[in-house]
């Protein structure tokens, strides 16, 4: 039986969804494995030893819990060397990290102190005899790339969405640990954690994302989307990098290969041609619904739905279905 270690990650003191999608994945591979323990770790400022009980019902047997004032923010330094030192120790077939903003620069880390190889971005998971192997996009997602990991540990960061949390109730034991180096002399001190619009849904996070472009034609129009994702109660709000750079939304929601990576259960491309870039950043989602008036746009290519259309038009019309749907 194979041990696998997750690395649970926290905002603001609460456990965000991928910390349960790297506890689910563990748990994936572990049962593959004869049925290993699942080793997570968490770690933030005093109080956050709380939300350990809730990564049990995804699967953990055991939580490390890292306490610390100066650790309210992401230290990378702190982590990294914690995280390194907990899967050196406990002799683990693989640890998962989430490919989030904080994972990509935390797995690295680790994999670099450990020695050992790597995989980013993963979009599937699994164990065939003693080798990880998992499937990510390269050449900004024109390519699947298969990558087998035969080292141990194997370190695996999953993008986010792609590995959907799944409930496997355990009595996880919390244990208190101490980081393995003091904050205070940590070279990198994060002073500040600047926040999006907070009243929405993370995109890296939403079930559902509704996603707009030049096709909207203004900015006003972004309205439109907002209602429908308002519609649904579980969705974020999206854009292309044409509509970032020209000021309609800010950066943070740029989805593609320069921006946010998502892999929700629907996304919904409104007026989106379907640059390769902006393909890059959404072409693993599990639905995909287009909605253009270019017949011959990229975007069908890759949507599993396709309404040829005005965007302006048709919007209204899928909100108040949406909203029909949702009162039966």
């Amino acid at each position: 039986m194979a041990n696998v270690f997750a690395y649970a990650e926290t905002r603001a003191g609460e456990l965000r969804r991928v910390a349960f999608e790297a506890v689910s994945a563990a748990r994936q591979l572990a049962d593959a494995g004869g049925g290993g323990e699942v080793h997570a770790l968490i770690v933030g400022a005093p109080g956050v030893a709380a939300k350990a009980e809730q990564l049990g019902r995804y699967g953990a047997d055991v939580v490390s819990v890292v306490e610390d004032a100066a650790l309210d923010k992401y230290s990378p330094e702190v982590v990294a060397a914690t995280a390194a030192q907990l899967i050196g120790a406990g002799a683990f077939r693989a640890a998962v990290f989430c490919a989030s903003a904080q994972g990509k620069d935390l797995a690295p880390r680790v994999a670099a102190k450990l020695g050992v190889s790597m995989i980013s971005d993963a979009t599937s998971l699994e164990l065939k005899g003693d080798a990880i192997v998992s499937q990510h996009p390269v050449n900004t997602g024109k390519v699947v790339a298969t990558v087998t990991l035969t080292g141990s540990p194997a370190i695996v960061a999953v993008r986010p969405g792609a590995i959907a949390p799944v409930e496997a109730a355990r009595a996880a034991r919390v244990e208190s640990v101490k980081p393995a180096m003091d904050p205070a002399v940590a070279r990198v001190v994060p002073k500040e954690m600047i926040q999006g619009n907070t009243a929405q849904l993370d995109l890296g996070e939403a079930p559902v994302v509704v996603s707009g472009g030049r096709g909207l034609k203004v900015p006003e129009n972004f309205k439109l989307l907002e209602d429908l994702a308002a519609a649904f109660g579980n969705a974020a709000v999206g854009a292309t990098r044409a509509v970032t750079d020209e000021g309609w939304r800010p950066h943070s929601d740029q989805i593609g290969q320069t921006g946010r990576l998502v892999s929700p259960d629907l996304y919904i491309a409104a007026g989106i041609s379907g640059a390769i870039q902006h393909l890059a950043g959404m072409r693993t989602s599990r639905t995909i619904v287009a909605i253009n008036k270019d017949r011959e746009a990229p975007i069908f290519k890759v949507a599993d739905y396709g309404i040829v259309g005005d965007v302006l038009e048709i919007v209204p019309v899928l909100t108040e279905a949406v909203k029909e749907a949702k009162k039966e």
